[in-house]
């Protein structure tokens, strides 16, 4: 048995398949993007799949046969049961979880979420977790940042995307501040 994390569309459906919480479904066959059930066992893949806007979000547990991606943390399964819903937010505190609980013992973590947070890290594979309107993170190389991008709209603020990258020194630089906007870390301008 696997747990992982499903998106779906407003109606619970994926791939033209009517999901409902509490349910145990199945398939004959699974193959990566071809056929079965789909879903990560990395909460933050499942944004790459569902965009925040207008989906809705699931644990699951999977058994029978499994067909793992090569590029991330995406699975195809014949069986799978759909959990509880935990939306956005049980999504992104998910996330956090299943990437601190990766971290070596002796490596740091920390993580914010107020408005205008930030978030610093030092040491190969520590992460620094940002996830308020306006935060940055920035570490050292080696380091893993996580940002959330925030978008205002008449009834307040939602979130409509969370992403984490690496700092490899070329896409991401060391010690420089990022934030995430439209999709992309983009360097965040130091205040004096």
């Amino acid at each position: 048995m696997i747990k992982g994390y499903k998106g779906f569309d407003r109606n619970l459906r994926c791939r033209d398949f009517q999901f409902e919480i509490g349910k145990e479904h199945e398939e004959p066959r699974a193959s990566i993007c071809e056929a079965g059930f789909h879903f990560c066992e990395n909460p933050m893949d499942v944004l790459e799949y569902y965009n925040p806007a207008d989906s809705r979000y699931c644990e699951v547990e999977a058994d029978g046969n499994i067909d793992k991606h090569d590029d991330d943390s995406k699975v195809a399964c014949t069986k799978i049961k759909i959990g509880a819903e935990i939306g956005l937010p049980g999504l992104i505190s998910a996330g956090v979880k299943f990437i601190l609980e990766r971290v070596q013992w002796d490596t740091a973590k920390e993580s914010n979420t107020g408005y205008q947070s930030a978030a610093t890290v030092e040491g190969e594979e520590s992460v620094a977790a940002s996830l308020g309107i306006e935060g940055k993170a920035k570490g050292t190389l080696g380091c893993w940042l996580t940002l959330a991008e925030w978008e205002y709209r008449n009834d307040g603020w939602h979130c409509i995307d969370v992403q984490t990258r690496r700092v490899d020194g070329n896409s991401i630089k060391a010690d420089i501040w990022y934030r995430l906007q439209g999709g992309e870390f983009i360097e965040a301008v130091e205040e004096a």
